[in-house]
């Protein structure tokens, strides 16, 4: 192996896995040492297993991508940690709050680079609106909505991943909201829950209401549906000076005067290959914007919160 390259194992070929595998393996800080599944074998030609033990206990492996499901991230990360290796995983961090906990314990006790999937962790429109707060451009922030339209739960492209589906680890709050919850605490800081109702159908939830604030008292309200119409995801910031809002994962638009206004962004959009390479450089001891294991944990504990 190139040493100027880090070797890589892969645990997970569902929808993610497939996908971060196709660009690991075109990208040239990483070379794919092992994959291993299960159910699935690796797309391409990648060498394979179906034991996740082989990649943990692989010498030549360096760093391990996690998309398997969710109650077995905590398993996989920390003997990965603990065999010395980074980690990127998937999110959500985990489903049982304890096994969250040890997560971010252990990378801490052992100094272990670790790192979680947040889409909106390198978005261009993440990363001008946390521009625009820090320059005060926004002026005071006096709520944040997040509204999400969901036309089928599971979507299409997740149909094959049965957890999806279900209650114990799937969801649109898991799936979906945790993005938004994410970068609401990165921009604005921890939150609570005032207030949450959440319905179910027969599998999970069908629609979810919620109040939370931030530290400084900032009221953050949250509302998802499974229901008809288009597919849609809404982030908006209101602020005494500008209000931003993101759609589409990543259009942002700016809010002055009578209307809104879209914004041009410079850079890349911010995606998986952004991501990955953000991941080397933590690899290698630089910062990096992605999220870590304890900006997943607190995510994770409101979004259990309000499932209970």
């Amino acid at each position: 192996m190139n040493q100027q390259t880090i070797g890589l194992g892969v645990i997970g070929l569902g929808a993610m896995g497939s996908e971060m595998l196709g660009i690991a393996a075109d990208h040239p800080e990483f070379e794919v040492m092992l994959t291993a599944d299960p159910a699935r074998r690796a797309p391409g030609g990648a060498p394979h297993t179906p034991d996740a033990r082989r990649v943990l206990d692989h010498p030549d492996i360096d760093a391990v991508y996690i998309a398997s499901p969710p109650s077995t991230h905590a398993g996989y990360a920390v003997q990965a940690m603990k065999a010395g290796k980074a980690v990127f995983c998937e999110k959500p961090l985990a489903i049982d709050l304890d096994e969250g906990a040890e997560m971010v314990s252990v990378a801490a006790e052992l100094g272990a680079v670790n790192a979680l999937n947040f889409v909106l962790s390198d978005r261009a429109a993440a990363l001008e609106v946390g521009r625009a707060l820090s320059t005060e451009e926004a002026g005071t922030v006096l709520g944040v909505d997040i509204r999400l339209l969901f036309p089928e739960w599971p979507r299409a492209f997740q149909r094959e991943a049965d957890w999806v589906a279900g209650r114990e680890q799937g969801g649109f709050l898991r799936e979906v909201a945790s993005h938004y919850l994410f970068l609401t605490d990165r921009l604005l800081g921890p939150l609570t829950r005032s207030h949450a109702q959440i319905a179910y159908g027969p599998t999970t939830e069908s629609a979810a209401s919620a109040l939370l604030t931030t530290g400084d008292g900032v009221p953050v309200r949250m509302s998802g549906q499974v229901a008809a119409g288009p597919e849609s995801y809404e982030w908006t910031l209101y602020g005494s000076g500008a209000s931003y809002r993101i759609t589409e994962w990543g259009r942002l638009l700016k809010g002055e005067g009578s209307g809104w206004q879209e914004v041009t962004l410079d850079g890349p959009r911010g995606d998986e290959r952004t991501r990955l390479t953000e991941f080397a450089r933590a690899v290698r001891g630089e910062p990096t914007t992605l999220a870590d294991f304890a900006a997943g944990l607190r995510v994770q504990r409101v979004i259990e919160g309000l499932h209970q």
